[in-house]
């Protein structure tokens, strides 16, 4: 998994699967990284990177 977290999102976007948030406070959020069916949970992570809550916003998943 890459270091940057955005760029993480970015790639398992990318490459058609799903993230979604599983956990958020205002400092820090867990994601977890699903399958392209959405159906297993393969990782997830936790970050409290200022960056990565500003490009999450209000979002929940990468489905809307």
């Amino acid at each position: 998994m890459s270091t940057d977290p955005i760029d993480t999102l970015r790639r398992w976007q990318d490459s058609g699967a799903r993230w979604r948030v599983l956990w958020r406070r205002a400092d820090a959020v867990t994601i977890g990284l699903f399958e392209c069916t959405g159906g297993q949970q393969v990782d997830q992570f936790t970050s409290t990177d200022p960056a990565l809550l500003r490009f999450l916003g209000e979002r929940t998943s990468s489905e809307g």
